[in-house]
């Protein structure tokens, strides 16, 4: 804006550029634009709706002038009066004429009766002129009211066309600014600006895509806190990896050389040094991702070899998956280290007796076909307020535990593209499912 450019405030007071601070003049230019933006609506509309109705009314007044001038013209023509008078005054003359040479009595009656004629002729052609004329006043007179008449529907529908058209526009366009500020859209059942179907169709699409960005934005902030903590996950293994080397050699050399009274304290610093490796081998794993070539997998197989692995005293362990379940494509080894760290979880809700049932079976992913992975326990189950967080990694309720388990089952499963849920009652149990994307029955045939 120039230097001591002049604005007008609601006010009405008039300042400048010179004694206007930037905060101030960003309020004055806010409230102009926002105060302006609903005689931007309203001047669309009023185009809108001027637009309408010149396509219905210019094309009908230029019909109604051009049928007035035929319509003139053309009664003109059939009346004749003018040629009628032009007529009667040359057949005067011609009758004065042939009047004064010596006619006999027959002669004088034809003429006479020629005369009676031609005045009869000329009277009813000025009573035919006399009305037309009128009537072509009262033609104008009645073209005129029907179109005005015609211009009063004529905006009328423009109007509704135009609400039709403006009010769904300007909602949706409100409902652009909530997706843009990630607010949720009106549900289905809310009161909406009516419009053509074709706006119910836009809104439901509108709907679709604002779900579908909302996933998006979750996923794209699960996905970058996830890397915060595997970057965290790499650097602790680093860390608690590099001084286990020394302390296991050391551990051996005080077992040969320590005498018996310390045996005890050797054996302490060897089971906790222990932990510690596992602890690192846990938080080694949660910082990488499924390694090496994918293939296809066996989701029967994988099940089977899941329950027969799960060996506990006092707990019955069930497998059972029928031999025609579609295949999935992925890292055999992630996928089986997922459902082991379910099954240990199982192991130790069931406090050493129990049951575990791991069944396999088909299902549908983002409507396609998919493979369902489900571990049910009858253990102690879950509180419902601490169920929401059990996939978050260093969440544990478990001495000595690192709460990496299902982070580690769950980013397996997120990196094959599919979905994990988890169900819980208290004293009753907890049911984990996994639920993958299966190959195509083409895909699996062409391999």
């Amino acid at each position: 804006m120039p230097r001591g450019t002049r604005l007008q405030v609601k006010s009405g007071r008039c300042v400048t550029r010179d004694t206007l601070s930037p905060r101030i003049l960003e309020v004055a230019l806010t409230h102009v634009i926002y105060n302006r933006m609903p005689m931007n609506q309203l001047r669309y509309r009023t185009r809108l709706i001027v637009i309408l109705s010149l396509f219905a009314i210019v094309p009908a007044a230029l019909l109604t002038i051009l049928w007035g001038g035929t319509m003139r013209s053309t009664i003109s023509l059939v009346g004749g009066r003018t040629a009628w008078e032009s007529v009667a005054t040359t057949g005067e003359r011609a009758i004065a004429a042939a009047r004064a040479a010596p006619l006999t009595s027959s002669q004088r009656g034809a003429i006479d009766a020629h005369e009676r004629e031609l005045r009869t002729s000329l009277e009813q052609a000025r009573r035919f002129s006399f009305l037309a004329g009128r009537s072509i006043r009262i033609v104008t007179v009645v073209a005129l009211l029907g179109l005005v008449l015609f211009a009063i529907a004529a905006w009328r529908a423009a109007g509704h066309l135009s609400r039709q058209l403006s009010r769904p526009l300007v909602e949706i366009v409100g409902w652009t600014e909530m997706v843009g500020r990630g607010e949720s859209l009106p549900p289905r059942n809310a009161l909406v600006a009516r419009g053509a179907p074709e706006f119910a169709t836009l809104r439901d699409r509108m709907r679709e895509m604002a779900q579908a960005i909302e996933i998006g934005r979750k996923r794209a902030a699960e996905a970058e806190r996830l890397n915060a903590y595997r970057e965290s996950a790499r650097r602790v293994a680093h860390e608690l990896k590099n001084p286990l080397t020394p302390i296991r050699f050391a551990i051996d050399r005080l077992r040969r050389d320590t005498p018996p009274a310390l045996r005890d304290t050797v054996e302490v610093l060897a089971v906790e040094s222990a932990r510690l490796e596992r602890i690192a081998r846990a938080f080694a794993e949660f910082g990488k991702l499924p390694e090496g070539p994918a293939a296809e997998v066996d989701v029967s197989e994988l099940v089977r070899y899941s329950g027969s692995a799960a060996v506990s005293d006092g707990i019955t362990v069930n497998a059972s998956a029928p031999d025609d379940l579609p295949r999935v494509f992925g890292h055999h080894d992630a996928l089986a280290g997922a459902i082991s760290n379910v099954v240990l979880n199982a192991v130790d809700a069931c406090n050493g007796s129990g049951r575990i049932d791991i069944t396999a079976s088909r299902a549908r992913l983002r409507d396609k076909d998919a493979v369902a992975i489900d571990i049910a326990d009858n253990g102690s189950g879950i509180p419902a307020a601490e169920l929401v967080r059990i996939w978050e990694p260093y969440v544990t309720h478990k001495p000595g535990g690192t709460g990496l388990g299902l982070a580690i089952a769950r980013q397996a499963v997120l990196a094959h593209d599919g979905t994990v849920e988890a169900t819980s009652t208290l004293g009753e149990g907890t049911r984990i499912r996994f639920i993958l994307p299966a190959l195509s029955n083409a895909t699996q045939r062409n391999s």
